[in-house]
């Protein structure tokens, strides 16, 4: 399917590797000119080449931490303009609530609530000048499904979602969509970074995909390709809602 945006501008947020990496490379396919950004500049650099060399497209590389204002400046400004945008940044460690702390809090709620706040209110105004924009933000399935450990990631990923439920349709006749995907478990370096010592890989994924009634993981590159259609000129009347992709784990009629 050719998604209609050959030739649209694209941040991807965290994108050196993981989901963030698949939606980039999604984009690329789709032919979109990209900022791609990641904490490892080395990594980073693999990324755009790798990106390059496949679709010969322009990639610009913007290392550092999203959630620093100069870095946001900096991905920003690399391009002419915005027309799409994946916000993706790294959730806090597991963590006891007992042992949650009032830094620990105010971080999690810097990286994964207000820099995705910050990064839409830059480009929103000129995607609604210019008649499309797609806004993708990378959450969690934890937002419906809570897990111990992840109080402060799921209460961020929660409050984002909600500041954004009204911008999502006070935007929508501009053409310009803000949507959320909720990814439940994908075979990603932070997934498998979890593992306890003395575990094998095998018995690793034999337990994390227990209670997944797809009975696997999911893989970077599905979830960039559903990512990019969310981007393409066919989701235009989809907007302000959640996707949770995750194998079925989330068990609902409704």
């Amino acid at each position: 399917m050719d998604l209609g945006i050959r030739g649209r501008k694209a941040i991807v947020c965290a994108s050196s590797k993981g989901l963030g990496k698949g939606c980039a490379i999604a984009l690329a396919e789709a032919g979109c000119d990209l900022v791609v950004n990641g904490r490892n500049a080395e990594q980073l650099a693999r990324t755009a080449a790798e990106i390059r060399e496949r679709y010969r497209v322009e990639v610009t590389e913007v290392p550092g931490d999203v959630s620093d204002p100069a870095v946001q400046k900096a991905m920003v400004g690399a391009l002419p303009q915005v027309d799409i945008l994946v916000n993706n940044n790294g959730g806090p460690p597991r963590r006891a609530f007992q042992d949650i702390d009032r830094q620990a809090i105010l971080d999690g709620v810097i990286n994964n609530m207000i820099t995705p706040i910050e990064l839409i209110k830059a480009v929103l105004d000129g995607m609604i000048a210019r008649g499309f924009g797609r806004v993708v933000n990378i959450t969690s399935l934890t937002v419906y499904v809570p897990a111990a450990g992840l109080d402060v990631s799921s209460g961020a990923r929660a409050g984002l979602t909600s500041f954004l439920a009204a911008t999502a349709r006070s935007a929508a006749a501009s053409n310009v969509t803000i949507n959320n995907i909720l990814p439940g478990k994908f075979d990603t370096d932070r997934l498998r970074g979890a593992r306890p010592s003395g575990q094998s890989e095998t018995e690793q994924t034999a337990k994390l995909i227990a209670d997944v009634p797809a009975r696997r993981l999911g893989t970077p590159e599905e979830f960039g390709q559903v990512c990019a259609f969310l981007c393409s000129i066919h989701a235009g009347y989809m907007t302000g809602q959640n996707i949770p992709l995750d194998g079925g784990s989330y068990v609902s009629a409704f």
